[in-house]
């Protein structure tokens, strides 16, 4: 079974962390996003730029398919979503608020409140990078800035979570491996 959908529409580094941690991943192309041949689940990943026409051409697929990823979060998948890499952006086709304004920034994160999802990052003592922050949101805050900007919030929704950060690391395979044991299998 495919533990996570990466939305991407070419190869991309971010494929070597999940071979390295044996976690099976498929790429698939944003148009595909709601159509009956893209098999359930856990858990969808959205890297960073994805709003960004530089890197790549996925955005008008996401924005169309807002539906499709809030029944996969209602049905127990994580959705996780990095930075869109543009100046800023408003996340429209999320079933939540949330606005990002682009700064890239090296900083020692404050945790908001304990949560699990805070293991995207081993060493939380040491100085982090990202490439912006989020300007408003009504999800839950669990990373801020030195400066007091929100870089990571979580969402509860239904049976599952969205996951929505502006680090511009890695994740650590702690975090990968923790995204798909707390989430069910869900259609996209």
């Amino acid at each position: 079974m495919t533990e996570v959908m990466l939305v991407w529409d070419n190869p991309l580094l971010f494929e070597k962390l999940f071979k390295e941690h044996d976690i099976k991943f498929q790429r698939i192309v944003s148009d595909s996003i709601g159509t009956p041949f893209i098999p359930p689940c856990r858990c969808v990943v959205i890297p960073t730029g994805f709003a960004n026409k530089a890197y790549t051409n996925i955005l008008p697929g996401i924005e169309r398919n807002g539906k499709s990823f809030e029944r996969f979060v209602r049905g127990g998948g994580n959705l996780v979503i990095f930075s869109p890499a543009v100046p800023e952006y408003e996340y429209k086709w999320l079933p939540m608020e949330l606005n990002y304004k682009q700064e890239y920034q090296v900083t020692h994160i404050c945790k908001e409140k304990e949560h699990e999802a805070q293991c995207i990052i081993q060493d939380t003592c040491s100085e982090v990078e990202f490439d912006g922050y989020f300007t408003k949101t009504d999800g839950d805050v669990i990373f801020r800035s030195d400066e007091g900007n929100p870089l990571m919030v979580v969402k509860e929704l239904g049976e599952g979570r969205i996951i929505a950060t502006t680090i511009h690391e890695f994740p650590s395979g702690e975090f990968l491996k923790w995204i798909n044991k707390t989430a069910k299998k869900s259609k996209l």
